[in-house]
C-alpha cells in the first residue's frame, strides 16, 4: 500500500458542454469549489457546444481525502453566463460531484446535466472526468536505502525486451506454485499481484423495483478471473447491508519488472461481477494497466489501485433502470496491489501449492499459484457487521506448513474472532436460560402455559377498551376506492396492525358501512399512565386503497383523541362475576386527510369507542399473547382457593417394622406413591413447559430478526420506488407544465385566430359593400358618360353636315375667285410697271442673300478670329513652355560647355605653354645662331640671315590665328551657341589679338 502521507491531487476536466443556447454578447466560465478554494475556467464562446478543454485540481494528502470522503464533501461546478459589456454573471446552473467516486484509475468522460438551469428546453450538459493523481515529489536518496540494481546489457546483445513477442502469456508453473511471464533465464524476480474485494454498497439498485431483494436460497457473490482463473467471494444473502468479509485474491508472478509492465498494458481491464446464481447483476471494470500509471518504485514499496468504483448494470437492464444520482450508485471497494516478493531459493522450491485454501468456497479448478481468498481482519473492514449469535462452529485445521506467514496470522485471528462470538452467544444464552428457569421454578399451579409471564402492580385496574369503525364517507376523490382500514397502539400490548376485511368501494358523495370493523383490548394499566397516554398518543387509523394490479396505496389518515373518551359520561354497571365496573362511550365524525397535504381532507369516519374500568387486577402474573380482532386477550384468572402446598416426599424406610396400626387412608404407601408420581409429572410437565417457551422464544426472536430483515427490504424498496416516483413525478410534472402551457399557448392562439377571423369577415363585409356601391355609381356614372357621348356624336354629325355644306360653298367661291384672278394676272401682264416689279422682287431677293452672305461672313470672321486667339494663346503657352525646356536645356549645355571649355582652355593654355616654350627654345636656338654668326661677322651672312625669325614668328601666329578661328566657326555651326555667349567672346577677343599681333609684326 502506498504510504499515507503522500500527496495528491484531485484533477476535474471539463471538457466541453452541449445543448447551450447560441448567444454572442454572452460567454461561460464554470468555477468550481471545493474545500472553500474557488478555481475557474477561461470565458468561452456561449454556442451550442462550448470549448472549455481545461483542468481543475487540488493538492491534498491521504489522510485528508480520506476525511472528505467521510464527511462527504461535493465538489461543485458552477457554470454562469457572463456579460461582456457589463461584466454581470448570471448562474446557468449546477454540478454536484460525489468525492467518493473518484479513483486513481482514469475513466471515461461522462456528461453531467446542469440542476436548476435556466434553460429548461435544451437541458445543457458538461462532459467531465475525474481522477486522482499522484503528486509525490522525489525524495533525496539516502546512503541506508542504497540498493544494488542489474547491471545494463552489454552492447553488441540485443535488449531483453526485443527477444519478446508481440503478445506476453502468464505460463503457469504447476509444481512450483507460480506464473512464469517472459523469458525464464531473463526474468527471475518474484512478484506478487492481489486483488482485494473490501466492501460494498447500495447493491439493491441493481435489481428492478418490481423483482424482490431477496428470496429463499438465493446466494449473492462477486465474481472475477485473475490471469485465467476463477475467482468467487464468500456468498452473502443480504445485498442492503452485505455481510462478506474482505477477501484478497493473490497470484505469484517470476518476471523482470520492464517485461512485467509491458505484461499488463497489454492486459486487459478486471471485470468484476456481482452475480446471483448464474446471472450477472452488474459489473466494473478495473485497469490493471493504470498500476504502470503509479508512479512507485516496485523495488521498495508496492504499487495499488483502490477505490470504490460504480458497478453498471446490463444493457438490457439499464435500459428499464432510472438514472440515479451519484451518492445512489451502487459501488464496490476493489484494491489492486503489485509488489515484489522476497524468497529464498529454499523456500520457493518448498512452495508446492502456493498458500493455502482458507474458504471452502472456491472451485476445484484454481490452480496452486492462486492464493484463494485471504481473509482480513475484521478491524479493516470498512463495513461492521454485528457478532455472529450462533454458538461456536468446529475449530479450524491448523495452517500446513506451506501457509504464508501473512495467510497463518489471518487464520489465527479469524479461529480467534470466532471464539469470541462464540462466547458472546452463550452470554446471551445464559441469563434466558436463568429466567425461564425461575419461571418454571416459581410457579406453584399445575396449569402448564407455553407463553413467558409478566408480573403485574398490585394497584393496576384491568380495562376494556373497545374500538368500532362504524363508516365512512364523504370521498373528495373523483375516482372510486377499494378502502379497508388500518391502525396499531402499542399500549394495548398488540403490536399487530388491526385491519378491517374485505374492503368495501366507497363513491363520491356516499357513505358505506365497514366490516369486522369492531375490536376490543383486554390490558391492564395505572390510572395514571393510561390518562397520560391517552392525552399524548393518538390512535391513528390509515385509509389504504386496495388494487389487485398494483400496490396498496395510502388514501389518508385519520387521528383518534382518545382523551375524549376520559371526558365523557361515566356510566355503571354489573359485570358477569357481579362487580361493579364503569363504562365511558363517546362517538364522533373525524376528518380523513392526506399525509403530505394535512389542510386537505380526503373523508369523513365515523367511530365509536368505548373505555371499561373492571377494577382492580385479581392476577398478579398474566400470560402474554397475541391479540386477535374478534378474540381479545383476557387476562388468565387464578383459582379462588389457593393452590396446597406441595407435600414431602417421605422415606420408605421409615415405616416401622412393628405390627401394623389402622393408619388414615393418606399415610397409605399407595397414596405416598401415587402423590409422588403426581408430583413427577408435574415437574416434567414444568420441563416440557421450560422447553416450549426456549422453542418459543428461539422462534420469536428469529420471526423478529426475519422481520426486521425484510423491514429493511421494504424500507430500501420504498425508497427505491420513492426515487423513481421524484424522478417520473420531476418527468410528469415537466410534460404536466408543458402541456399546460402548450394549451394556453393554443388557447391564446386560437383567440387570436378567432379575433382575426372576426376582424377578416367585418373587414370583407366592407369591402364587399364598398365594391357593391363603387359598382353601382360606376354603372350610374358609365349611363350617365354613355347619354352624354350619344348627345355629342348627335351634335357631332349635325355639325359635320353644317361644315360639309360650308365646305361646299367654300369650293364653289374659290374657284370663281380663282377665274377672276387669272383674268387679273393676264390684264396686268401686258403693264411696264409689272416687269418693273418683277425686277425689283429680284433684286430684293439678291439683296437679302447678299446680306445673308455677309452675315455669314461675319460669322465666320468672328469665328476664326476666336480660333485665331485661341491659336495664339496656346503658341505663346507652347513658346513660353519650349523657352522654358529650351532654357534648362540651355543651362545644362552651359554647364556642360563651360566644364568644356575649362578643359578646353587647361588643353589649350597647355598646348600654348608647350608652343611658347617651343618658341622659345626656336627663339634661343636662332638667337645662339645669330649670336655665332654675329660672331663670325660675316657680312653677307648677316645681311641674309635677319628676316628668318621674322618669317617664322609670323606664321607661328597665323597658325594660332586659324586655329582660333576654326574653333570659333565648329562651335557657331554645332547651332548651341551664339555670338552673345561668353566662350565665343573670349574665342573673338583671343582673335582680335592674335590679328593686332600679327599686324604688329
Amino acid at each position: 500500500m502506498a504510504s499515507k502521507t503522500d500527496q495528491l491531487l484531485i484533477v476535474v476536466s471539463i471538457l466541453e458542454g452541449r445543448h447551450f443556447p447560441k448567444s454572442p454578447r454572452l460567454s461561460l466560465v464554470v468555477q468550481a469549489s471545493f474545500d472553500g478554494e474557488h478555481l475557474a475556467t477561461d470565458p468561452v464562446e456561449h454556442k451550442d457546444q462550448p470549448q472549455f478543454s481545461t483542468e481543475l485540481a487540488w493538492e491534498l494528502d491521504r489522510r485528508t481525502l480520506h476525511q472528505h470522503r467521510l464527511q462527504r464533501t461535493p465538489i461543485k461546478l458552477q457554470c454562469f453566463a457572463v456579460d461582456s459589456v457589463s461584466k454581470k454573471r448570471e448562474s446557468v446552473g449546477y454540478i454536484i460531484l460525489d468525492l467518493r467516486s473518484v479513483q486513481e484509475v482514469k475513466q471515461e468522460p461522462r456528461w453531467y446535466p446542469l440542476l436548476s438551469s435556466k434553460y429548461t428546453k435544451q437541458r445543457p450538459a458538461l462532459l467531465l472526468s475525474m481522477v486522482l493523481e499522484n503528486d509525490k515529489k522525489p525524495s533525496e536518496p539516502s546512503p541506508d536505502r542504497f540498493k544494488a540494481k542489474k547491471a545494463p546489457p552489454r552492447q553488441g546483445s540485443p535488449a531483453v525486451t526485443d527477444l519478446l513477442p508481440d503478445n506476453l502469456e502468464a505460463v503457469l508453473i504447476a509444481d512450483q506454485g507460480y506464473h512464469q511471464v517472459g523469458p525464464a533465464d531473463h526474468c527471475s524476480d518474484m512478484f506478487v499481484l492481489s486483488v482485494t474485494v473490501a466492501f460494498a454498497t447500495k447493491l439493491e439498485q441493481l435489481i428492478p423495483s418490481t423483482m424482490k431483494l431477496s428470496a429463499e436460497g438465493s446466494e449473492f457473490f462477486f465474481y472475477y478471473t485473475l490471469l485465467g482463473n476463477d475467482i468467487t467471494s464468500e456468498p452473502f444473502h443480504n445485498l442492503l447491508s452485505p455481510d462478506f468479509e474482505p477477501e484478497r485474491a493473490s497470484v505469484r508472478i517470476r518476471s523482470s519488472t520492464r517485461i512485467l509492465q509491458t505484461f499488463l498494458s497489454q492486459q486487459p481491464s478486471l471485470q468484476i461481477h456481482l452475480c446471483c446464481g448464474n446471472h450477472s447483476l452488474g459489473s466494473t471494470d478495473v485497469s490493471l494497466s493504470a498500476l504502470l500509471a503509479v508512479s512507485v518504485d516496485l523495488e521498495n514499496k508496492a504499487a495499488t489501485v483502490e477505490g470504490a468504483f460504480v458497478l453498471q448494470p446490463p444493457k438490457r437492464i439499464k435500459q428499464t433502470l432510472p438514472v440515479l444520482p451519484a451518492e445512489l450508485q451502487p459501488t464496490v471497494g476493489v484494491a489492486v496491489t503489485l509488489r515484489r516478493e522476497e524468497v529464498t531459493p529454499q523456500s520457493l522450491g518448498n512452495k508446492d501449492g502456493g498458500g493455502a485454501q482458507i474458504h471452502s468456497h472456491l472451485p476445484p479448478s484454481v490452480p496452486p499459484s492462486v492464493t484463494p481468498a485471504e481473509q482480513r481482519p475484521r478491524s479493516s473492514s470498512p463495513v461492521q457487521k454485528p457478532p455472529d449469535s450462533s454458538p461456536a462452529g468446529p475449530a479450524l485445521p491448523p495452517p500446513s506448513s506451506h501457509t504464508e506467514s501473512e495467510a497463518e496470522s489471518l487464520l489465527e485471528e479469524l479461529q480467534r474472532g470466532k471464539e469470541q462470538a462464540g462466547l458472546a452467544a452463550a452470554d446471551l444464552e445464559a441469563p434466558v436460560q436463568s429466567q425461564t428457569e425461575a419461571t418454571a421454578e416459581g410457579g406453584g399451579s399445575s396449569v402448564s402455559v407455553s407463553a413467558p409471564k409478566v408480573s403485574i402492580p398490585s394497584s393496576a385496574h384491568h380495562y376494556c377498551f373497545s374500538l368500532d369503525l362504524c363508516s365512512l364517507g364523504n370521498l373528495s376523490l373523483t375516482h372510486p376506492i377499494a378502502a379497508t382500514l388500518r391502525y396499531s397502539y402499542q399500549f394495548f400490548g398488540s403490536p399487530a396492525p388491526i385491519m378491517t376485511n374485505p374492503p368495501v368501494e366507497l363513491q363520491r358523495n356516499m357513505e358505506v358501512s365497514l366490516p369486522q370493523s369492531y375490536c376490543a383490548f383486554d390490558f391492564a394499566a395505572l390510572p395514571p399512565q393510561l390518562q397520560d397516554t391517552f392525552l399524548r398518543v393518538p390512535l391513528v387509523v390509515e385509509v389504504w386503497h386496495r388494487d389487485s394490479t398494483s400496490r396498496d396505496q395510502l388514501i389518508g389518515r385519520a387521528a383518534i383523541q382518545l382523551s375524549h373518551v376520559l371526558s365523557s359520561e361515566r356510566s355503571r354497571l354489573l359485570a358477569s362475576t357481579g362487580e361493579q365496573c364503569w363504562r365511558q362511550t363517546h362517538q364522533d365524525r373525524i376528518p380523513v386527510v392526506k399525509t403530505h397535504r394535512p389542510s386537505e381532507k380526503v373523508a369523513e369516519l365515523t367511530y365509536v369507542a368505548t373505555l371499561e374500568d373492571l377494577g382492580l387486577v385479581k392476577a398478579r402474573e398474566v400470560i402474554v399473547s397475541d391479540s386477535s380482532q374478534n378474540e381479545p386477550v383476557v387476562p388468565t384468572q387464578p383459582p379462588s382457593h389457593p393452590a396446597a402446598p406441595r407435600p414431602a416426599a417421605p422415606s420408605l424406610n421409615s415405616a416401622p417394622l412393628g405390627p401394623t396400626v389402622p393408619t388414615a387412608p393418606r399415610d397409605t404407601l399407595e397414596y405416598r406413591t401415587a402423590l409422588e408420581l403426581e408430583l413427577w409429572k408435574e415437574e416434567q410437565e414444568d420441563l416440557f413447559d421450560d422447553q416450549l417457551r426456549k422453542k418459543e422464544l428461539s422462534h420469536m426472536q428469529a420471526l423478529a430478526e426475519e422481520w426486521r430483515r425484510r423491514d429493511r427490504e421494504r424500507e430500501a424498496l420504498v425508497k427505491k420506488k420513492e426515487v423513481e416516483y421524484n424522478v417520473l413525478e420531476e418527468q410528469l410534472q415537466k410534460t404536466l407544465s408543458d402541456l399546460e402551457r402548450r394549451e394556453k399557448q393554443l388557447a391564446e392562439a386560437e383567440l387570436e385566430t378567432q379575433r382575426l377571423q372576426r376582424e377578416l369577415r367585418a373587414e370583407h363585409d366592407l369591402t364587399q359593400r364598398e365594391v357593391q356601391e363603387s359598382s353601382r355609381r360606376l354603372r350610374q356614372e358609365c349611363d350617365h358618360r354613355v347619354a352624354l357621348e350619344r348627345d355629342k356624336v348627335r351634335l357631332m354629325e349635325e355639325e359635320r353636315a353644317r361644315l360639309l355644306q360650308q365646305i361646299a360653298d367654300g369650293e364653289s367661291r374659290y374657284k370663281q375667285l380663282e377665274k377672276e384672278f387669272q383674268l387679273y394676272r393676264e390684264q396686268q401682264n401686258v403693264r411696264p410697271e409689272f416687269r418693273l416689279q418683277s425686277e425689283i422682287n429680284l433684286l430684293t431677293l439678291e439683296k437679302v442673300e447678299l446680306e445673308r452672305k455677309l452675315e455669314s461672313t461675319t460669322k465666320s470672321k468672328l469665328h476664326y478670329k476666336q480660333q485665331w486667339g485661341r491659336a495664339l494663346k496656346e503658341l505663346a503657352r507652347i513658346k513660353q513652355r519650349e523657352q522654358e525646356n529650351a532654357m534648362t536645356r540651355l543651362k545644362k549645355q552651359q554647364a556642360e560647355l563651360e566644364a568644356m571649355r575649362l578643359r578646353y582652355l587647361a588643353t589649350e593654355q597647355k598646348e600654348a605653354v608647350q608652343q611658347d616654350r617651343q618658341e622659345l627654345d626656336d627663339i634661343r636656338n636662332e638667337l645662339n645662331r645669330l649670336k655665332q654668326q654675329e660672331e663670325d661677322r660675316l657680312g653677307p651672312a648677316s645681311s641674309l640671315g635677319g628676316p628668318a625669325p621674322a618669317h617664322s614668328v609670323n606664321e607661328s601666329a597665323e597658325e594660332h590665328l586659324r586655329c582660333l578661328l576654326e574653333e570659333r566657326d565648329t562651335l557657331l555651326r554645332s547651332g548651341v551657341y551664339t555670338h552673345e555667349d561668353r566662350i565665343i567672346a573670349e574665342l573673338n577677343r583671343q582673335i582680335q589679338d592674335a590679328m593686332k599681333e600679327r599686324g604688329n609684326l
